[in-house]
């Protein structure tokens, strides 16, 4: 008997539960609707009393300032089509070209955290992102999200929350992420499969005193790296895009595992007390993995090979990063002020089993420890000045402040940071390294005055951010030597500075009653680049035009329009899949010019729709390809560069739908 693919053994599974769930509601509402005994879901309009206003959220941030914000369930389509990492960040990261692989952020990030870190970054948004929200519900619910996209591109996102009781709220989210390869496609071969799902809790006793918030979060991203297309320096641009573009890679893979138990503890001793503790439990392993063998893949396409393992025809490299957290202090509110102060310990441990035979210039495991407070400044409703200041024993630190007004909004951050342990010590199959570097100096600050006329009508923000950066850590290729043993792509410290501008203008206009015009305007000023690290587009657009409004008696909410992005052309990163890092790409200045990003019109046509509980969307992704492919002149550009040397997405259809049970 034929083995049913797991992808369509999962859809089949999913549609089933979906069916059996919808037809068990319907009966139950049946059933208790005529019973006239027990209790009853139905009022006396025989209507259903559950819905989106009766499932609550918010989040631990918020409780833990004392603010509960209980929110209903979102349920608008605006930006509904928006389900790539890509663009649900506006377009400020890049990835490879294709949902669910390695991601990296236009514009310099100040790091979140003054400690160790593990080094690893790419993969992190899929988990990070995924933070949970808890819920008080009158009923159990259920969510559905579903995302087909075209070229066997999927995801799901499910999600469960009941009460027990009105104290104790239990619930879990699933995420699978399933996406084909692109080039060179088969049917049901995957280029990234992951799995991410956590389980979580509330608990509050009867006198609210005590507050329990835990849960259990795991990602498993994996993703066949295809290195690129495979192209010649003296090959037309146009390659790349060519249906039968051949990868350089077929059986190299990456790994990110991460697993996170949070715990978090309150009692309040007096209204404006609070003592707390917050417990964290950490792994993250990093892998990457290639078959050498009856040659699937060249080790040519790697820029060093190193002879470790037992085994010299299969790369098989892991690093390990394990924290365990405890934080405590105490907080409170003083009218519209929130305070807290805190101790945190911390210990960590780096490990990579090629690494245990060699003298590092780094201690690898270890302790810290902290101290710091945040506060908030509650002015109005409207308006709130909150800071953040944290200083771990070793001289760095972290320091924030957001300001949040009617005309004015930004924020500053500053911090003193140790560099990622990867960035320091690492030996692979394809790498090699151990340093010792001082500690990153980051320092941002952004500003925003904001307008509104003609009844809101008219909403525009306009200022900038500035980025000041003082012993960056990068990934570089250095000149190629004669020797093919020798290492290019290797990690600095820059002994210079960087310091970037980045004035903004974004707007929303309503004309027309019914139509909303929002553009986004960024222009990069680079002052200072020592050692060429930073990579930006000097210019970087993204404009929505959309028709939004409700028809048949305001039962079917409807936005449709589309979305346009576009950024000047600009020398990007490269990546390199042994280590899962972008890095500075040696620049060519010839018309061939593998790691220049051309400019390029990204638009999307699409339709978002609600009727009721369910929402749905159709979109045309990359209108600007099949437009080009009908010119006899503007075939040359028939697509676009996402990274150095990997084409982006193709032009297709995407659909996705969602749809909420209340029982």
């Amino acid at each position: 008997m034929r083995a049913l693919p797991l992808g369509v053994f999962w859809s089949k599974l999913l549609c089933f539960w979906v069916f059996f769930a919808v037809i068990t509601v319907s009966t139950r509402a049946q059933e208790q609707g005529t019973a006239g005994t027990g209790k009853s879901i139905l009022d006396d309009s025989t209507k259903n009393i559950y819905g989106p206003k009766t499932v609550l959220w918010t989040t631990e941030a918020d409780l833990f300032k004392n603010r509960a914000n209980y929110r209903r369930l979102d349920t608008l389509v605006n930006n509904y089509h928006r389900w790539t990492y890509v663009q649900r960040f506006n377009y400020m990261y890049k990835d490879l070209g294709i949902m669910g692989t390695a991601l990296s952020s236009i514009f310099p990030l100040v790091p979140t955290s003054p400690g160790a870190s593990a080094g690893f970054q790419v993969y992190e948004p899929y988990y990070a992102t995924q933070e949970p929200q808890y819920f008080d519900t009158k009923s159990p619910h259920t969510r559905m999200h579903i995302i087909w996209g075209g070229n066997g591109r999927a995801m799901t996102d499910v999600g469960f929350s009941r009460n027990i009781n009105p104290r104790w709220n239990f619930g879990f989210d699933y995420r699978p992420i399933l996406v084909d390869r692109q080039l060179q496609r088969k049917k049901g071969t995957r280029q990234t499969v992951s799995h991410y799902y956590d389980f979580y809790t509330t608990y509050k006793s009867k006198d609210d005193r005590y507050l329990l918030l835990a849960n259990f979060r795991r990602i498993r991203h994996k993703v066949n790296e295809e290195g690129g297309v495979v192209h010649k320096e003296t090959d037309p641009y146009s390659k790349y895009f060519d249906p039968n573009a051949r990868n350089s890679l077929v059986a190299a893979q990456t790994e990110e595992y991460r697993r996170n138990i949070h715990i978090y503890q309150q009692y309040q001793l007096a209204k404006p007390f609070q003592v707390y503790l917050a417990a964290d439990f950490a792994k993250q392993t990093n892998g990457f993995t290639d078959d050498y063998a009856a040659g699937k893949d060249s080790k040519s396409y790697f820029d060093y090979n190193l002879k470790v393992g037992s085994d010299s025809t299969k790369a098989n490299d892991q690093t390990t990063f394990i924290t365990t957290q405890q934080e405590g202090g105490f907080k409170g509110n003083a009218s519209g002020l929130f305070y807290n102060l805190y101790y945190k310990v911390r210990s960590f441990n780096y490990s990579n089993p090629y690494l245990n035979d060699i003298a590092l210039a780094v201690q690898t495991s270890g302790v810290e420890n902290y101290a710091g407070g945040r506060f908030s400044l509650l002015l109005d409703s409207l308006s709130e000045i909150s800071g953040t200041a944290e200083y771990l024993l070793g001289g760095f630190y972290r320091v924030e402040g957001q300001v949040q007004m009617p005309w004015i909004e930004g924020y500053f951050k500053s911090s003193l940071s140790k560099p990622g342990f990867m960035q320091m010590v690492y030996r692979g199959s394809h790498d090699y390294w151990n340093h010792s570097f001082e500690g990153i100096n980051s320092t941002q600050a952004q500003a925003f005055l904001k307008f509104k006329a003609n009844q809101r009508r008219v909403e525009v923000k306009a200022g900038g951010t500035y980025t000041f950066l003082t012993n960056y850590v990068y990934f570089k290729e250095d000149d190629p030597q004669d020797s093919l043993d020798t290492q290019r792509v290797l990690p600095y410290q820059s002994s210079g500075l960087q310091s970037v501008f980045s004035p903004e203008i974004k707007a929303s206009v309503q004309f027309m009653k019914h139509l909303y015009l929002k553009p986004q305007v960024i222009y990069t000023d680079i002052f200072k680049n020592d050692d060429r690290v930073l990579k930006i587009p000097e210019w970087f657009f993204n404009v929505q035009f959309t028709y939004e409004n409700l028809h048949f008696k305001e039962h079917l909410q409807i936005q449709a329009g589309i979305d346009f992005h576009w950024q000047s052309t600009y020398h990007a990163l490269a990546y390199d899949p042994a280590i899962q890092t972008y890095y500075v790409a040696r620049e060519y200045y010839t018309k061939a010019t593998l790691n220049v990003i051309q400019s390029y019109p990204m638009m999307d046509v699409f339709f978002t729709g609600k009727m009721k509980r369910a929402r749905f969307f159709f979109k045309y992704h990359n209108v600007a390809q099949f437009i080009y492919a009908q010119s006899p002149i503007l075939t040359n550009r028939i697509g676009y560069m996402s990274t150095y040397g990997y084409p982006g997405q193709k032009n297709l259809i995407d659909f996705g739908f969602d749809f909420l049970l209340f029982d």
